[in-house]
Formats: structure tokens, C-alpha cells, sequence
């Protein structure tokens, strides 16, 4: 397949999902939990503070920095089909891999639409 039928691809399958795949924090909750989305988080390390998603226990979460994403492939589950949820502070390097997820084959792939810290420390507050 060519990389413009790719592109084509993935613009049709956005198209479909709500806010063009983008959630807010309720959403991407209900995903991880009801659905057993997998969670990247790619926060490059300078810009995580504290705990990455993996280091405080959310469930099925990745830490993927963006800048070694590429080197992190082979984390990704081999079901195309999976539900995953990108997320960073503020979404910029978040939809830079969900565009490249989908190049990839990925069909449901998300993007928290707020910051990956607020999602944590809600995690945390839940499991405490």
C-alpha cells in the first residue's frame, strides 16, 4: 500500500471516531479501565515530573519517549485492532504517534486530550 493510500486510510478511520480520536480525561478512564486500552505514554523524559504512567501502576501502560519511539516498536502489541491511547502534557507529541501508530496498520488509536500528569494523579486517587 502506498503512503498516500496510508494517510488516505487513517484521515478516513479519524473521521469516524469522536473528536477525531481525541478524549478527555472521563474517556480515556473508561477506556484503560472498561475496555483494557493500552496507554503510551511519550512524554521525551525531560518532560516527565515525578512518576511515568508505567512507574505508577496504571494499568497496561507503555512509557514510549517520543524521541526513541521508533527503537520501542516492538512493544506494540501485534493486534492492530487494539485500542490505544496516546498521551503527553498537552498533545503535541501524543498526535505525532497516533499519526505514525496508524501509518502503522493501528485502527484505534486515541489521544488524551488533557495532560498525562492529571490522568496519574487521578490514578493513584482512585487506587489509593
Amino acid at each position: 500500500m502506498s503512503a498516500k493510500q496510508n494517510i488516505a486510510n487513517a484521515i478516513a478511520l479519524d473521521l469516524k471516531k469522536p473528536m477525531l480520536g481525541n478524549l478527555d480525561m472521563a474517556e480515556t478512564m473508561e477506556l484503560i479501565k472498561d475496555v483494557g486500552a493500552i496507554l503510551l505514554d511519550v512524554r521525551p523524559p525531560a518532560k516527565v515530573k515525578g512518576d511515568n504512567a508505567v512507574e505508577a501502576n496504571v494499568p497496561d501502560a507503555y512509557y514510549m519517549p517520543y524521541p526513541t519511539f521508533a527503537e520501542s516498536l516492538d512493544l506494540l502489541p501485534t493486534d492492530k485492532d487494539t485500542v490505544i491511547v496516546v498521551a503527553c502534557l498537552k498533545g503535541w507529541f501524543a498526535n505525532r504517534i497516533m499519526g505514525y501508530l496508524e501509518m502503522l496498520g493501528y485502527e484505534n488509536v486515541y489521544v488524551l486530550g488533557g495532560n498525562i500528569e492529571d490522568l496519574i494523579a487521578a490514578h493513584k486517587a482512585h487506587t489509593n
